[in-house]
């Protein structure tokens, strides 16, 4: 696989990773109308997408790819966690 193939991959995997956390949303919602879902696995998510962007970013030759597709799992792992607690 040559660079350019790389990086496409990489962002398009980036745009899947992006989708799988902003399915939340269904689950915040569920939550936000009384019905509780479970706070591990958003929270682990949330602490995993954390580990993963502080690596993306800070590691020698940054990894924006892998950095922005798990953003979005910090937040919407975070939403998910603390409406299912509320």
């Amino acid at each position: 696989m040559n660079e350019k193939q790389a990086q496409t991959l990489g962002w398009i995997a980036t745009a899947m990773s992006v989708m799988m956390y902003v399915s939340y949303i269904p689950q915040i919602m569920s939550n936000l109308s009384g019905h509780k879902g479970d706070f591990i696995q958003p929270s682990v998510a949330a602490v995993n997408c954390t580990l993963w962007v502080i690596y993306g970013l800070f590691k020698k030759q940054r990894d924006l790819p892998l950095a922005a597709a798990n953003m979005p799992g910090i937040v919407f792992g975070l939403i998910a966690a603390s409406t299912a607690l509320l």
